[in-house]
């Protein structure tokens, strides 16, 4: 039981820092942005080609893949998305669910439909007994690596002067730009970083949950699923979404394997009932 809520812990971490991203977009940017998982894809694939094709060491190649996606995250912002921040939120939606299908197929036609199998280096592999408990090594890997970039993502977003300017843009932007805050430069890196971390999170999460073409439409939902149980007013919330999410995903499939990944929906209805702005997000 405790080896499946530590699975279910590095899960939901992971889960986190693939959606931390969208999070930021969607509750600091007020912009819908559903081709997110397309940069989580993207980063899982440069941390694939680098690693198996190029022999880089699997450790290398995580900042590189937060580079790569952040660097294409800021020139598709400047080029495609910045002209729809002032769009409705149905424009949008239909812009960026566009992107994703040219990912989709732009991947297939350049990489094959194939599973992608990450290979980690040995320390990364086997299990370890913790107190007689059965821990993988990635996945403490993974808890260890998400928990440290959900507190400095929490510390930038609430204690420094570029998390208040932040905030500061979405609420007025035309006030923020009287007092002199570059908005344009704010949301540019904002952008750029939250597709960075998805890459980041594609990088991780490739050993665990697969990657394919498909990936961004495989988990399009869970993506938004977290935001919206975990609010979008702080990292707190999606990160105890996450790991919520995480772990309810993988009790169920273990104990009630008949009702599959339905268990992470359940809980999504359960808490909306009970929380319809989300865990963490103020009332009103």
């Amino acid at each position: 039981m405790l080896t499946l809520l530590f699975d279910g812990l590095a899960y939901g971490m992971l889960l986190f820092v693939l959606s931390c991203g969208l999070a930021v977009t969607l509750g600091l940017m007020n912009f819908i942005n559903l081709a997110h998982g397309a940069f989580a894809m993207a980063g899982g694939y440069v941390t694939v080609i680098m690693t198996n094709r190029l022999g880089v060491p699997f450790l290398l190649s995580l900042p590189v893949a937060f580079l790569a996606t952040a660097v294409a995250g800021a020139v598709l912002e400047k080029a495609l998305y910045a002209p729809l921040y002032e769009k409705t939120h149905l424009d949008q939606v239909l812009f960026s669910i566009g992107l994703v299908f040219i990912s989709v197929a732009g991947v297939d036609y350049l990489m094959g439909s194939q599973q992608q199998i990450l290979e980690l280096p040995d320390f990364l592999r086997g299990r370890i007994d913790v107190f007689g408990i059965g821990v993988g090594v990635y996945r403490a890997f993974l808890i260890i690596v998400c928990g440290a970039l959900a507190a400095v993502l929490q510390v930038i977003l609430t204690q420094t002067r570029f998390g208040s300017r932040l905030r500061a843009a979405v609420d007025n932007r035309r006030v923020a730009r009287g007092v002199g805050i570059r908005v344009n430069t704010i949301f540019a890196i904002t952008f750029a970083v939250g597709s960075g971390l998805a890459g980041l999170g594609g990088a991780l999460g490739a050993e665990i949950l697969g990657l394919d073409p498909n990936f961004p439409l495989k988990f399009m939902v869970y993506f938004l699923i977290v935001v919206s149980v975990g609010g979008t007013t702080s990292m707190i919330g999606p990160l105890v979404a996450s790991i919520l999410l995480g772990v309810a995903d993988v009790l169920g499939k273990y104990f009630v394997p008949s009702l599959g990944g339905f268990v992470i929906y359940i809980v999504l209805v359960a808490v909306l009932v009970l929380r319809p702005q989300g865990l963490f997000s103020r009332a009103g």
